[in-house]
C-alpha cells in the first residue's frame, strides 16, 4: 500500500468518525431540545394549574364575602323589620295603657270592677285573712265595696267572711301624671296578700295588661303581620 493510499484510507477513516461524531451530536441536540420542550411544558402547565388554583381561591374568597354581606344585610333588614314590629306593638300597649287611665274616671262602673277584681283576688288566695294594698285615691272606693265583695266570695266558696285588712300605710303608686311620666304609677285595681306575705296576687289593671298582651301577642302579631314572632 502507497501513501496514496495511506493517505486516501485515513481520510476516509477522519471523515467516518466527524460523520458519526455530527449524528451523535445532532442526537444529543434533539434530545436536548425535546427534554427541553417537555420540561418547559411541564413549567408551564404547572403555572397555568397554579393560576388556576389561585383563581379558583379568591373566586371562593369573593363568593364568600359575598354571601357574607348578603347574609349581614338579610340580617340587619330582618332585625329592621322586627324593630318596627316590636315599635308597633308597643305603641299599641302605650296607647291601651293611657286607656286604662279613663277606666277609674267613670266612679260608679269603677266601684263595681273594684268589687270584682277583690272577689276574684280573694278566690285566687283561699286565705282566711288577707292584706289590700290600693291607690289612695281609691282608698273611699275600696272600703266602699268590702262588705259586698265580701259576701260574695263566702256565699261563693261557702265559707265564713274573710277578714281584709286595708293597709293605709304603703298605697299602690298613683297614676301617671306628666309630672312625673318616668315614676312608679298604677292606673288602678288592688294587690291582695297572705298575711304572711308569702302569696301575693297583683290584681291591679296594669298587671292585668300586662298579661292579657303577653298571652295575646302572638295572635296580635299574626293580626297585624299575618306571621307569628317567637
Amino acid at each position: 500500500m502507497n501513501d496514496a493510499d495511506v493517505s486516501k484510507q485515513i481520510q476516509q477513516m477522519v471523515q467516518f468518525i466527524r460523520q458519526e461524531a455530527e449524528e451523535k451530536a445532532n442526537e444529543i441536540r434533539i434530545s436536548a431540545d425535546e427534554e427541553f420542550n417537555i420540561e418547559k411544558l411541564q413549567l408551564v402547565e404547572a403555572e397555568k394549574k397554579k393560576i388556576r388554583q389561585e383563581y379558583e381561591r379568591k373566586e371562593k374568597q369573593v363568593d364568600v364575602r359575598k354571601k357574607i354581606e348578603y347574609s349581614m344585610q338579610l340580617n340587619a333588614s330582618r332585625i329592621k323589620v322586627l324593630q318596627a314590629q316590636d315599635d308597633l306593638v308597643n305603641d299599641m300597649k302605650d296607647a291601651a295603657s293611657k286607656e286604662l287611665l279613663n277606666v277609674s274616671q267613670h266612679h260608679h262602673s269603677y266601684k263595681k270592677l273594684l268589687k270584682e277584681l277583690i272577689v276574684q283576688s280573694l278566690l285566687r288566695l283561699k286565705e282566711p285573712a288577707v292584706l289590700l294594698r290600693c291607690r289612695k285615691d281609691d282608698h273611699h272606693l275600696v272600703e266602699s265595696v268590702l262588705d259586698s265583695a265580701k259576701k260574695e266570695y263566702a256565699e261563693k266558696v261557702k265559707v265564713h267572711s274573710p277578714e281584709i285588712i286595708v293597709d293605709t300605710t304603703v298605697y299602690l303608686p298613683p297614676a301617671p301624671s306628666h309630672h312625673n311620666p318616668h315614676g312608679l304609677s298604677c292606673s288602678g285595681g288592688v294587690v291582695l296578700a297572705s298575711r304572711d306575705g308569702k302569696i301575693v296576687f297583683e290584681n291591679t289593671l296594669d298587671a292585668r295588661l300586662d298579661v292579657l298582651f303577653r298571652n295575646k301577642l302572638p295572635e296580635i302579631r299574626k293580626r297585624l303581620f299575618g306571621l307569628v314572632v317567637a
